[in-house]
This record gives structure tokens, sequence and C-alpha cells, in this order.
């Protein structure tokens, strides 16, 4: 494989738009083109960097060694990543945990069989804080694991409204229970709901006419993503989305709390956090280290279906392992 690593990006929405200025802080990357469902004619880059149709993606074997999907979770991805599978290397962010085994089976196969490399679920959760929890559960063989996601925009359960009959625009708020991440904190382990963790704020436009009774009741009983929380939903003005919610802002933090020693021995808290101006930005940084690790994984033939927890660390990184012995370790 060339030095530079060739990228395309399908599907052109805030991840791709992230994704497109990542490209400029990797030297070793080169942005080949976007693929977008619109009429390409009317999208324009940030970078001036070509679209075509996502129909006419299948010219580009060969041009393109790793292809970035950036689709939602919702109903996206479960079709996409598999197609795209059989015709180049692709990694998407699929965040809709309760569904991943399934959709790594099937992206798996698909694949395999192309002699592709295909990485699903990264990002920063999934992602960055599996790899925590996956380092802090080796460390800390007894314990408890706690993730707490905002206050901040959850992408993918904004899209998940948007999808909805009726909705015209929409932002989800994912809002950690102050009072349930303290007692964490404090090491107290205690038992938690997920409805004990996270509240959601929903903002939604909707189209004119449109039944906000059935939209609300919706959102609220939709599966995977409310049901399981208390969740309130506000109807705003085009208007007032524009001027109040145009911000991407996310984070969380990933923590364990453990005990080593005797019975009743030592407590360690161990956390990982995240505090983020912009995370379709900062997602597509993480996709942009993990296309670089996806074609040295592929270049070396390891094909199929993989996530983060299969990634060499050091294949994340443009330095070579002279430098990262001595700059990093």
């Amino acid at each position: 494989m060339e030095n530079t690593i060739r990228i395309g990006i399908y599907g052109y929405g805030n991840l791709g738009r992230g994704v497109e200025l990542g490209v400029r802080q990797n030297p070793d990357l080169k942005l080949t083109a976007v693929f977008t469902r619109r009429d390409p004619l009317a999208v324009k880059t940030l970078t001036g960097v070509p679209v075509y149709a996502a129909a006419d993606a299948e010219q580009f074997i060969g041009k393109i060694d790793v292809m970035i999907l950036c689709g939602g979770s919702a109903s996206d991805l479960p079709e996409m990543t598999p197609k795209m599978a059989k015709l180049f290397n692709v990694i998407d962010s699929f965040d809709t945990h309760a569904r991943i085994p399934e959709h790594f089976a099937r992206v798996d196969q698909a694949a395999f069989s192309a002699c592709h490399t295909a990485l699903i679920s990264a990002g920063w959760d999934p992602g960055l804080f599996s790899l925590a929890r996956l380092y802090m559960n080796s460390v800390l063989e007894e314990g408890k694991d706690y993730t707490f996601w905002g206050r901040g925009v959850s992408q993918g359960h904004s899209d998940a409204i948007r999808r909805i009959q009726g909705v015209k625009d929409a932002r989800q708020y994912t809002v950690p229970v102050a009072a349930a991440l303290e007692s964490v904190r404090r090491g107290e382990n205690p038992e938690l709901t997920t409805r004990q963790k996270h509240t959601r704020e929903c903002w939604v436009v909707a189209e004119e006419g449109a039944d906000k009774a059935r939209i609300e009741k919706e959102i609220k009983e939709m599966p995977n993503y409310f049901a399981d929380y208390d969740t309130t939903v506000n109807f705003i003005t085009e208007e007032e989305m524009k001027r109040d919610h145009a911000e991407l802002p996310h984070g969380g933090q990933v923590i364990r709390c453990g005990s080593t020693g005797a019975e009743n021995g030592h407590r360690h808290v161990m956390e990982f956090s995240l505090k983020l101006d912009s995370n379709p930005e900062f997602t597509a940084s993480v996709l942009l280290a993990c296309a670089r690790a996806v074609a040295r994984m592929n270049s070396r033939g390891i094909y199929g279906c993989k996530t983060m927890f299969d990634i060499p660390p050091a294949d994340l990184s443009p330095l070579s392992p002279e430098e990262l012995r001595k700059k990093l370790l």
C-alpha cells in the first residue's frame, strides 16, 4: 500500500464534514472523494473535494483505501456497512449497543468474502470508552463499571428522532444525573438503573400540521433509545433551533470502582473522561486514526469485521515504533 492512505467519505452530514476537515491534520491521509445520496451538484464541500452520487461509489474500487461511512445507526448503517464492505475497506460509527453483535456478524461475512477489513462501532462510545472499560476491567478484576454521557448532543439519538414522520429537525441532549455521578466518584459503588443515571432532553421542530402528541409518544416509547429513560420533549420553532441549538457539544466519563488486596482492602477509582466542543469533529478524528489502522491491517492480510478491541494500539498512530517508544512510552 502507498504511504498515503486514500480516504472516501460516504454520507455528507455533520460527521462527514468533520472527517473532511480532520484529514487536513493527518499528512499521511488524503481525501479522494465524497459520496452523497443527494444531488451531487447541490452539495458544496468545505475544502473543494469532488462530490459524487452514492450509486457511483463502485467506480472507485482500487482508488480508495478506506471508505468512512457517515450514516446514522438507526437505519443507514445496518444496510450500508455490509454493502460497502464488499467493495472497500470500511469504518462505521454504529452506536446502537444492543445490536452490535448482529451488525458485526453481517459485516464480517461481507468483508471477509471480499478480503476487506471492516471496523464497526468506532468513535468515542462505542470506541474509546469501550477500550477504557476493557483496560479498567483487566486491571481491577473486582469492581463495578459506570458510564455517564453528557451533558451533550447525541448525534445518533437526534438522527433517530428526525426519522419520525412529521419531524423537521431535532436535537437530543443526554444529561447525567449529578447525584449518581458524584456517588460513583466517591467510590460508593451504588446500584443504579438506566433511568437513575441519565435523563434525555429532546428539542423538536415539527412540520406544519404534524401531530405533536403522536411524535412525543413515538419518541418516549422508542426502544434502545428513549424507552428506558425519563425523557422530556420540547417543541420549538426552526428559528429557535438555529439560535439555541446550533452547536454539537458532548462528553462523558467511564468510571470503574474496585478494590485490591485482602477482603475490605484498598479501594480504587479509575476514570477516563472527555469534554468535547464538537461531537462530530472529535468522532471524525477517532475514525481517521482508525482508518490508518484499517489500511495497515488490511495490508497484512487481516480480513473481516473488527472492533477497536482488535486494533494494535501502534496501528492508530502515524509515528513509527521507534518514535512511539521514544516519545510516548
